[in-house]
């Protein structure tokens, strides 16, 4: 079967997976989750579960909903540009098998959170979560800065600001400079002493969650602290460093800043918007219009009437057309 005006739109990121089914002309017509993250493995994201989780999903919006036959899909996947190889050698084959679809786009979330928040317009978005990552486009390549992990970078991030505010209590707690006995504070009444913090925190698989969930507690010193202020400005500055990075600096470029990182309020977001007017006269700031999967959606359905103009890229963006369409 070769599909018609249907579309099937996927975000898969750390906390699951959300998949939309829809039609040209109609738009999204029903509407799948799973809180499963797809495993990863040798071969990096693992095909075979990404589609033990997709079909079922699938096959069920579409019964409920009577979309068409989808005719193309938009894979957007955490961890494609460095992890996606397995990914891009089996899904697109096994969506023709399964669903007979053979227009297939295998998109970093990255990207699909770029396009979900300014669609096809040069700029750059940054995503600041648990981790965070910048990308940027003048409509004819794509730029990424950051994104590295919170080992070697996610700098400004949930886990950086988490990591930077815990340093701070240590340091109150062994009396060197830069502590913050608010910071000791909170961290005692979040871990417990101080003294176990590494032997709770270094074993943790999920260490960057861990650190990120206290960068709520350094906002919330802010207001009194300078230590905690300093921190969210150092944040700020990566941030705006980051978007920097990877903004066009000719033509109407716009930015925006997407992430539950956002929820941290006016003791993050004022000096990140003194930091962006600072790195960034040349970009307009605009409020992101929606989220990865409203960027999944929107690349789904520009590939499915044969409109999809966003610049390809291997590892960040590659349409798959199967034989026969």
């Amino acid at each position: 079967m070769t599909g018609g005006a249907g579309f099937i739109a996927v975000d898969s990121g750390g906390s699951g997976m959300r998949i939309v089914v829809g039609e040209v002309g109609r738009g999204v017509l029903a509407r799948r989750e799973s809180r499963e993250p797809v495993r990863t493995g040798e071969r990096g994201i693992d095909a075979g579960h990404f589609m033990e989780q997709l079909v079922p999903m699938v096959r069920a919006a579409v019964a409920e909903s009577g979309a068409a036959v989808p005719g193309a899909v938009s894979v957007g996947a955490a961890g494609l540009a460095s992890l996606g190889d397995g990914l891009r050698a089996e899904l697109p084959g096994a969506l023709e098998r399964e669903f007979g679809i053979r227009r297939v786009a295998l998109v970093a979330d990255a990207v699909t959170a770029y396009v979900g928040a300014l669609g096809a317009r040069p700029g750059a978005v940054v995503a600041a979560g648990t981790g965070l990552i910048a990308i940027g486009t003048d409509l004819k390549r794509w730029r990424r800065a950051d994104g590295w992990g919170h080992l070697l970078g996610d700098c400004g991030g949930g886990a950086w600001i988490g990591r930077a505010g815990l340093e701070a209590a240590m340091r109150a707690h062994d009396g060197r400079p830069d502590g913050s006995p608010a910071l000791l504070a909170r961290a005692e009444k979040m871990f417990g002493p101080v003294q176990g913090l590494p032997g709770k925190l270094y074993p943790r698989p999920d260490r960057p969650a861990v650190l990120a969930a206290f960068a709520p507690e350094v906002a919330g010193c802010a207001d009194g602290d300078p230590v905690a202020a300093g921190i969210l400005r150092a944040a700020a500055r990566h941030m705006a460093d980051s978007a920097a990075a990877v903004c066009p600096t000719t033509g109407d470029p716009q930015v925006t800043v997407t992430g539950g990182l956002l929820n941290m309020g006016a003791p993050l977001v004022a000096p990140l918007d003194e930091e962006l007017s600072k790195r960034l006269p040349q970009a307009r700031r605009v409020p992101a219009d929606g989220d990865p999967l409203q960027g999944s959606v929107r690349i789904a359905t520009d590939l499915a009437t044969d409109r999809l103009t966003l610049p390809s890229d291997e590892a960040m963006l590659c349409v798959v057309t199967e034989k026969g369409d």
